[in-house]
């Protein structure tokens, strides 16, 4: 950095092909703060509507717009606008991730912000109060957190809209976890978070992207972050499953000895229990294996310019 620069304020959003409602967001920023807000907007490999610089200078917003080399997806695109905060901007006072589309309200940072006063807090998330959705996909997500509180020990209730600290920006920066799912990033994080219920808002233009099987990786990519704890709940269960098989067979010969099993009812009995013994002891020695790479094994540090095509500065005088 050429000076100091410290932004009371910056907003990491990742776009794709979304020029029109990128391009609202930011209107709607400048009515909602001024210009005492700083743009981090990652535009992530769009062809058809890349993100131009214009649509910052238009709002009349201060900010860049990181064009990427190639398509990386919603999480890696967040994950390098905050790599960039955490290089270029370490001063920032607050820092706030939300998505591009609408559904994250602007006016709703402000309550964000005043939560992250309190000193015992590091990052503030979102909590949904509301939302519209089809019915498959409420079920898929009323499941899927059953899920992920079965397999890992901790409920997960909020997604992308978080505002951060500088502390927690330059840890999440730190972490791998962060390319694989932002969300588990933070709760993985160890830093203290709190929840502020917020409404969700509607999009400003055009459709998702985000399909099922997209929204169904997205999910299963939040597991990713805890493998390990997933490993070892999924060895232990894998364990009592096979200790009980063991008991069942020592059931089973004792019926046989005692005359009280009907004929041909022992051997299918014992050939069952044997073939379960088997498997869940097979997935039970995998499963510690696997812990053991997981836990030993060191992620390499991604550059996150490695991924960046060009930045654009909104006001070429701010250099960073």
């Amino acid at each position: 950095m050429t000076h100091t620069f410290k932004p009371a304020l910056v907003i990491v959003t990742p776009v794709y092909e979304d020029v029109e409602a990128s391009s609202q967001l930011f209107q709607e920023l400048h009515k909602t703060f001024g210009s005492d807000v700083y743009v981090v907007a990652v535009d992530d490999g769009s062809v058809r509507q890349p993100v131009d610089i214009a649509s910052l200078q238009t709002a009349g917003l201060d900010g860049v717009i990181i064009k990427l080399k190639r398509n990386v997806g919603h999480q890696r695109a967040i994950a390098i606008g905050i790599n960039y905060v955490a290089d270029k901007l370490p001063d920032a006072e607050r820092v706030v991730v939300m998505d591009s589309d609408g559904e994250d309200l602007p006016e709703s940072i402000k309550q964000l912000i005043l939560a992250l006063e309190a000193p015992e807090v590091d990052v503030v998330v979102a909590q949904r109060k509301s939302r519209v959705e089809t019915l498959r996909f409420r079920a898929f997500y009323v499941a899927y957190k059953w899920m992920f509180q079965l397999l890992t020990g901790r409920t997960i209730s909020f997604g992308n809209f978080m505002a951060l600290k500088p502390a927690a920006v330059q840890r999440l920066s730190a972490m791998q976890e962060l390319w694989i799912h932002v969300a588990g990033c933070t709760l993985t994080s160890k830093l203290r978070l709190a929840t502020c219920p917020l409404d969700r808002g509607s999009r400003y233009a055009g459709q998702s992207k985000m399909n099922f099987v997209g929204l169904a990786l997205h999910g299963f990519k939040g597991l990713m972050v805890f493998a390990e704890d997933v490993l070892v709940r999924v060895g232990i269960a894998c364990a009592l499953v096979a200790i009980l098989s063991v008991l069942a067979s020592v059931a089973a010969v004792a019926l046989k000895l005692f005359g009280v099993a009907t004929p041909g009812w022992f051997s299918v009995a014992l050939g069952i229990l044997l073939l379960v013994f088997l498997q869940t002891g097979a997935l039970t020695l995998m499963t510690l294996m696997l812990t053991g790479v997981v836990r030993g094994g060191l992620v390499a540090n991604v550059a996150y310019r490695d991924f960046v095509d060009t930045i654009t500065h909104a006001h070429p005088s701010v250099t960073l």
